[in-house]
C-alpha cells in the first residue's frame, strides 16, 4: 500500500463525515484511512464504521494526550509506504491524492506539504479568518502556499511524510501548539527533502467562534518562541511582524491618548494608521472574496490574529527569555480548547 491517511479527532463528528466522503471520491484508490479518537466525548465511531464497505478505514479509540501524539499513534498502526498527516476539519478535492503521486513521480522527496483554500460554502467568517491566516497583509505570504519562499514547512493540517523518515525523526514531539514546525524543522535538520505541492491543497475551515480564533493564534505566538528556544537561528524577520505591529499599535494608542490630555488638537493623526490599515485589509480581502460581507469580517479577523499572536510571542519573549522560565501554552483545559 503506497498511502496512509492519519486523521486525529476530538469531539467533531460531523467533520470526519464530511472528510471521509472527501476521501471516498478520490480518483487515486492506493490508499487506507486511520482514524484516531482521542478521547472524545462525542465519537465518530457509527460515522467511521458508515464508510467501512466504500473505504480502506481502521478506527482507533485512546485516552486524550493531543494532537501530536495521537498521529504518532496513528503512523504505529499505519500500512502505507507514505503517511499522509490530515487535520479532521479539512476537506479534500477529488483530485487530491492523485496530485500528491504526480509530484512524486515527478521529483521525489521525504516529505511535503500543500495550501488550504476557502471553499465557497463557507460562511463570511470563515473566510474571512482564511484570509487573515494567509494574506500577505498580515503573514507576510509565510502560510499562502508559494513556491517562492526558500523552504517550505509543512503544516498538520496537510502534510505528508515518507514512514521511514516519520520513524526516523520519531514523530511528533509533546508540544501542543507549533508541534508541526518542530517537525517540519527536525525533518530539514536532519537532510531530509522537502516540498511544497502546490496542487495538492484542501479545503480547511477556520474557526467561527472569535474568542476560540484569538487563542488559537495567541497559542502561536507563544510557540514561536517556544520553537526558538528548541531550535536556535530559526526564528526570521518574518515571524516578529505581528510583535511588532501589535508593539506599534499600543504605542500609537498611548501616544494618542496622551496627546489628548494634553489637549493636543490633532491627537486623532495618530490613529489614521489603523484607519488605513484597515483600508487595505478590505479592498483586498472584499476583492478576493468578491463581498463586502467577507471585506468586513477581514478586518476585524486581521486585527485578532495580529494582536493575539503578538501579544502571546511578547508575552513567551518576556517570560521565556528575559525570566528564563520553561515551556508553556497559554488557555490549556485541554489539548483541543
Amino acid at each position: 500500500m503506497k498511502y496512509s491517511f492519519i486523521i486525529p479527532v476530538y469531539n467533531r463528528p460531523n467533520e470526519v463525515d464530511e472528510l471521509l466522503q472527501s476521501l471516498k471520491t478520490q480518483t487515486f484508490k492506493d490508499f487506507e484511512v486511520v482514524v484516531v479518537e482521542d478521547g472524545s466525548n462525542i465519537p465518530c465511531e457509527n460515522v467511521v464504521c458508515s464508510y467501512s464497505s466504500d473505504l480502506n478505514v481502521r478506527y482507533y479509540n485512546k485516552p486524550n494526550s493531543g494532537p501530536g501524539q495521537t498521529r504518532n499513534y496513528g503512523v504505529e498502526r499505519a500500512q502505507g509506504e507514505y503517511v499522509l498527516i490530515l487535520d479532521s476539519d479539512v476537506v479534500l478535492p477529488p483530485g487530491y491524492l492523485q496530485a500528491v503521486d504526480d509530484e512524486l513521480q515527478q521529483k521525489p522527496c521525504d516529505a511535503f506539504g500543500g495550501p488550504d483554500r476557502a471553499h465557497k460554502d463557507f460562511t463570511p467568517m470563515q473566510k474571512a479568518i482564511n484570509y487573515a491566516m494567509t494574506s500577505f497583509f498580515t503573514t507576510g505570504g509565510i502560510r499562502g502556499g508559494k513556491k517562492k519562499m526558500d523552504k517550505f514547512y509543512p503544516r498538520s493540517f496537510n502534510m505528508g511524510v515518507k514512514r521511514e523518515v516519520y520513524e526516523a525523526l520519531q514523530g511528533f514531539s509533546k508540544m501542543r501548539f507549533g508541534e508541526d514546525i518542530d517537525f517540519s524543522t527536525r525533518i530539514f535538520k536532519g537532510g531530509y527533502t522537502c516540498r511544497l505541492f502546490p496542487e495538492a491543497w484542501v479545503w480547511h475551515k477556520r474557526r467561527t467562534d472569535v474568542k476560540k480564533f484569538f487563542k488559537q493564534v495567541h497559542n502561536s505566538g507563544i510557540a514561536r518562541i517556544n520553537l526558538m528556544k528548541r531550535h536556535p537561528g530559526t526564528l526570521k524577520l518574518v515571524h516578529t511582524l505581528p510583535a511588532v505591529f501589535t508593539l506599534g499599535c499600543a504605542l500609537l494608542v498611548l501616544l494618542s491618548i496622551v496627546a489628548a490630555a494634553v489637549a493636543c488638537p490633532h491627537w486623532w493623526v495618530m490613529l489614521l494608521p489603523f484607519v488605513l490599515f484597515a483600508l487595505i485589509i478590505f479592498v483586498d480581502a472584499a476583492l478576493q472574496e468578491r463581498s463586502l460581507g467577507v471585506g468586513l469580517r477581514a478586518v476585524a479577523a486581521a486585527y485578532i490574529q495580529l494582536w493575539g499572536y503578538g501579544s502571546g510571542f511578547w508575552r513567551a519573549w518576556w517570560r521565556r527569555c528575559v525570566l528564563g522560565k520553561g515551556e508553556f501554552e497559554a488557555f490549556s483545559k485541554n489539548f483541543y480548547k
